[in-house]
């Protein structure tokens, strides 16, 4: 049974998605209107492109913790150059956000894979540090909506077939993301390097190089982010985004991408993100406190990982149990 669930993750989650849509859609039927729909999807945008960076890095036994600093002190930046200087083009910013956001993923990803030192103590550390960063360059002020440019604010408002321009973000980081680890070789080593090392090493691939790229790729998703999440909300101050990266992780588990690495797909970072988005939209329309929306969420994590840790015990068991017989019907036939 825990091994067919596990199985047909995906599938259930985005069952839960749709009854939870119907359910609150029957109390107030606003909820489904497709406006509020495309607004919703549009809201969890931001949290969809930070999941599949995250996922990129669980996959390979890895977390990153700075991806939200990362998105704000990416975000700081590009902020105070368009105050200083608005004539710089959009496109150049959200360039400058990318790259940097893919530095700060550098830095993450040598350290850890140069020096050893284990991911979690790494992020940390460079969260602080980018905190600190974005208090020196603001001196604690904020950058608010006055300061900025039209053209700054306007570019994920843009509308285009329906959707806004930061919706589809979204869903070309989806299908990015999905291509490359599905058909390129980069994406296929991410999986083998955190699900089994040994087997790993005997074909070439390097865990610790594919632990860096991981780290490159969600620091540049991150300061990608960096300039919408700035541009969304109009504002750039030292805590935006503050603890938004325990949503990102949640987003992940909740998506069925394993901590133990090397288990997990697009479709469940998705489906993962959406839940969290569904929640946080739909609690307070219904009237339910936010300490219940806190709790909620809370537990909806820890059954998400008792599911994952779950499936894994349960696949190692069938590992086992396979090689036990193979032992036995080669003993039996000498």
């Amino acid at each position: 049974m825990w091994q067919s669930l596990f199985k047909h993750r995906e599938a259930l989650l985005a069952a839960v998605i749709i009854l939870m849509i119907g359910a609150i859609g029957s109390r107030v039927p606003s909820f489904v209107s497709p406006g509020n729909l495309v607004e919703m999807f549009n809201d969890t945008a931001i949290l969809i492109i930070l999941a599949l960076g995250q996922m990129m890095v669980l996959l390979t036994k890895g977390i990153d913790l700075s991806m939200a600093a990362n998105l704000a002190l990416t975000g700081m930046i590009v902020a105070l150059l368009n105050f200083h200087y608005p004539d710089v083009p959009v496109w150049a910013l959200l360039l400058l956000a990318t790259v940097l956001g893919l530095v700060m993923g550098m830095i993450n990803g040598l350290l850890v894979w140069k020096l050893g030192i284990p991911a979690i103590v790494v992020t940390l550390g460079t969260m602080s540090i980018y905190r600190g960063i974005i208090f020196l360059l603001s001196d604690g002020g904020w950058i608010n909506s006055h300061q900025m440019s039209a053209d700054f604010l306007g570019l994920p408002r843009t509308s285009l077939l329906g959707l806004p321009v930061l919706s589809w973000c979204a869903v070309a980081a989806l299908l990015l993301v999905g291509y490359f680890l599905r058909f390129s070789r980069t994406g296929r080593a991410l999986y083998t390097a955190g699900g089994n090392a040994t087997a790993a090493y005997y074909t070439g691939i390097n865990a610790g190089k594919m632990q860096f790229v991981s780290f490159c790729l969600s620091g540049a998703l991150a300061g990608f982010c960096g300039y919408l999440w700035i541009s969304r909300f109009a504002v750039a101050y030292v805590d935006v985004a503050n603890g938004f990266e325990l949503q990102v992780v949640a987003a992940c588990v909740i998506g069925g991408i394993s901590t133990m690495g090397g288990t997990g797909r697009v479709v469940g970072c998705l489906c993962g993100a959406l839940f969290l988005g569904i929640i946080n939209n739909a609690l307070p329309v219904i009237g339910i406190s936010p300490f219940w929306q806190m709790a909620i969420s809370g537990a909806v994590i820890v059954i998400a990982v008792l599911l994952n840790e779950r499936g894994n015990k349960r696949k190692g068991r069938l590992i086992l149990r396979d090689a036990a017989l193979a032992r036995q019907k080669q003993a039996v036939r000498s």
